[in-house]
């Protein structure tokens, strides 16, 4: 049996492992406080699920979608709107199956095996991934915790700028929790224009910002339409991570390239779904500021507690994730998240899985209620492992 080369470099998914390691851990009978996978345990609200059921209901609904439907195009743009006061038409939309699959697939409507591709370290894997499925070869820029993990442009050499075809940019960033403002997405697209690139901008966690202030879109910054596109996702912000529904939108051209290369692979989304994104992106917003209260609580009590322990863990500025320098006497993220696993069952994600840069820390998820958070502060302290 012989395997596709480009199949080679492709290694178990990080999460699988430490799911492999947790179930062992469950099977010994070890309370187990899984904070490695951004699942949100908050419950969608009731006027959506109606929506899906009652469309489920409907034999009609059970045939091929192929497109997103007017109600869903229309919502997308008055929330887009209402959210960040930007305009968008039916074809500067696509809808995909999740910000992951988006991702995956973006670089074929542009990129090849000549190109290449810009995207940060520490970042999330789906980001090189995916232009590397396409061929091309991936630039990374690093992010640092002195910069406050935001991009600085001066690290990108000349000669690779020039040569680029698209960067990848996220904020509020996944696994570094960091934000940007609106002079840093004003510098990102003149240097995009300066030098001819694509932006692909991540905005899945735009409405969870934990530092006060309100998530900003890419394309809200004139002339950001015209080098590139956004990624919002409804699953981190009305908890509908199942349901697998995101869009891309932005600059026209890449969005239909982008849906004639889909059209050969994808027949739509089911039209139940649809109906449930179509309520709650119409519907009552009360979910988003509780979902952002709930997450602070989180946070507070697991960064506070890790700090009164001894631990410095800064608060999250942004998404579900908190993300933490690894204490001394540790020669790598693994070596600590394994230790700490067998001697706490707690769960965390090394932040080597996210890339060189993210070496040295680890990304908590903020998954389980505060007094779970403070059940993992307990254990860490009187575990001594900070005090190795």
């Amino acid at each position: 049996m012989e395997f596709l080369k480009a199949g080679e470099p492709v290694e178990s998914n990080i999460f699988n492992q430490l799911d492999e390691k947790k179930r062992a851990l469950i099977e010994k009978g070890v309370d187990v406080i899984n904070l490695s996978i951004g699942t949100p345990d908050f419950q969608p609200d009731r006027h959506v699920m109606e929506a899906v059921s009652k469309a489920a209901l409907d034999p009609d609904m059970y045939k091929y979608s192929l497109t997103e439907t007017p109600e869903l195009l229309e919502a997308v743009e008055k929330w887009y709107k209402r959210r960040y006061d930007v305009d968008l038409a039916d074809d500067e939309i696509i809808q995909v199956s999740g910000s992951q699959e988006g991702f995956a697939h973006i670089g074929f409507a542009f990129a090849g095996p000549n190109d290449l591709i810009l995207a940060p370290d520490p970042g999330y894997p789906i980001f090189t991934f995916g232009p590397l499925m396409t061929g091309a070869t991936i630039a990374l820029y690093p992010l640092r915790e002195e910069n406050n993990w935001q991009l600085d442009f001066n690290d990108i050499p000349e000669d690779i700028a020039e040569r680029a075809k698209a960067i990848v940019v996220s904020y509020p960033n996944n696994p570094t929790t960091a934000v940007a403002d609106r002079a840093f997405y004003e510098k990102l697209v003149l240097f995009a224009r300066e030098h001819n690139m694509i932006v692909l901008h991540d905005n899945a966690y735009s409405d969870l910002m934990l530092d006060g202030t309100d998530g900003l879109s890419f394309l809200s910054i004139p002339g950001a339409k015209e080098v590139g596109v956004e990624f919002n996702s409804l699953s981190k912000t009305y908890n509908l991570t199942g349901m697998r529904v995101s869009f891309v939108v932005g600059n026209r051209e890449l969005i239909a390239r982008f849906r004639a290369f889909r059209s050969q692979i994808d027949y739509g989304t089911f039209y139940p779904i649809q109906a449930g994104a179509v309520a709650a992106l119409n519907g009552p917003q009360d979910i988003v500021m509780r979902n952002r209260k709930g997450y602070m609580a989180r946070r507070d009590a697991l960064c506070g507690g890790l700090r009164s322990i001894g631990w410095n863990v800064p608060d999250a500025q942004g998404t579900m994730f908190v993300w933490a320098k690894v204490p001394e006497g540790y020669a790598s993220s693994a070596e600590f998240a394994l230790d700490l696993l067998e001697k706490t069952g707690v769960i965390v994600v090394p932040g080597s899985a996210f890339g060189r840069h993210g070496e040295g820390y680890v990304r908590m998820a903020l998954v389980v209620p505060p007094e779970r958070m403070q059940e993992a502060v307990r254990r860490i302290a009187e575990s001594g492992i900070l005090n190795r």
